[in-house]
């Protein structure tokens, strides 16, 4: 099967949802697909390249100047250039399915490109493209974004969630009326050379927290380090935080504020090697994020065996069970979310058990599934399964 993937962040560009198209595209290419992707070009990134055998095409936009997050200038850009240039790049090929990620800002430019190639789009919604509720003008807010996303919901001929909550918000928001297909995200099966925590500059009597993610308004790591800042008598508390973005020098500030210079450190923007070895040698993963469509950072957690303790509001109530694997509390209650984390602390008998779920369960996750059950459904679309929106 020959594959066009829409996304307009693919690594090292973007968050989450970049890294997640990476792993389904070249899962598929494992499985003997022929996949093209047409994304964002940044810096000194070459324009055309073939990795891990997924051709990538990279469409100039202007004005980013972040690999972590897109402005909205980029995002507008996204669909003209990427319209003509991929065009150019690619219209001598036939592509059997377009398969585009994000309703904003690539549904457009999925959308045209399945009537230019002639062939079904499956729509995939990831969460934020949808839903962001620390945003102003999240499409669900904003009325021209919304109509938008309505008609590219109606017009893809399926439309993919990576969550049932993103299902959902699709429903509430949108007025969907049409079938949605629910596929988990998925992540590789982690290798990485184990690490001491003295390599990290911590401590073995450490208890080490650890959260993952682009520093933006919607992780909300200010109110993590709110928590950790009652702790006044724990000065073996140690946060890690990995990731980089907008947000990063007023945290910094924030840490400052509340005097947690010499526990929290933050690492920035790291190799996945680092970020498995960090995670293997923490003890509990931490979010406070107001909102995940689904949360690979939380697989990424389970799959080191560590406990998690964050908000009820996002895809992870798909498969994060409170008491289980993990805590979750609503959303704000900073107060509850402080006794989960003391109990956390407290009860090493209770952390092991959630580990050891989280170990056991995290199977079910990986890339394999995810890439197999989107194949599934091309081949219907392909043996004339076609499922308008109505």
């Amino acid at each position: 099967m020959n594959i066009l993937v829409i996304n307009y962040e693919y690594p090292p560009i973007g968050g989450g949802g970049g890294v997640l198209t990476r792993d389904i595209s070249e899962s598929m290419v494992a499985m003997g697909h022929h996949v093209s992707v047409i994304t964002s070009h940044f810096d000194n990134l070459p324009l055309d390249e073939v990795i891990n055998g997924v051709k990538i095409v990279r469409v100039p936009v202007y004005f980013r100047n972040k690999l972590e997050v897109a402005n909205i200038p980029s995002m507008l850009c996204y669909f003209p250039v990427g319209l003509f240039t991929g065009y150019a790049r690619l219209g001598q090929q036939k592509f059997d399915i377009v398969n585009t990620h994000f309703a904003v800002p690539s549904g457009p430019l999925g959308s045209l490109m399945s009537r230019v190639f002639k062939c079904p789009n499956v729509l995939s919604i990831l969460g934020g493209d949808i839903y962001d509720p620390s945003k102003m003008y999240s499409p669900h807010r904003t009325p021209f974004l919304s109509h938008t996303v309505r008609a590219l919901l109606k017009d893809a001929d399926r439309v993919v969630a990576g969550s049932d909550n993103t299902k959902q918000n699709a429903i509430k928001y949108y007025k969907v009326q049409r079938q949605i297909d629910v596929i988990p995200l998925g992540i590789r099966k982690p290798v990485f050379e184990r690490k001491t925590r003295e390599k990290f500059g911590l401590n073995e009597d450490d208890f080490v927290f650890c959260t993952i993610g682009r520093l933006v308004k919607r992780k909300n790591i200010v109110e993590a380090l709110l928590v950790l800042s009652k702790f006044k008598d724990q000065s073996q508390i140690k946060f890690i935080v990995i990731g980089d973005g907008p947000e990063r020098k007023d945290l910094e500030t924030e840490v400052r504020r509340l005097k947690l210079v010499n526990r929290v450190h933050m690492m920035g923007n790291v190799s996945d090697e680092v970020k498995f070895q960090l995670l293997d040698l923490s003890d509990c993963y931490l979010s406070t994020a107001l909102h995940e469509g689904f949360g690979l950072v939380f697989l990424e957690a389970m799959s080191c065996g560590l406990p998690i303790i964050c908000f009820n509001n996002g895809g992870q109530t798909d498969f994060l069970t409170d008491g289980q694997n993990g805590f979750l509390t609503e959303v704000g209650d900073l107060v509850k979310f402080g006794e989960r984390v003391n109990t956390v602390m407290l009860d090493p008998k209770l952390r092991q058990k959630m580990g050891v779920n989280n170990r056991h369960h995290i199977g079910e996750f990986y890339i394999e599934r995810c890439a197999k059950k989107y194949i599934d459904i091309f081949d219907q679309l392909r043996n004339g399964q076609h499922r308008k929106g109505i």
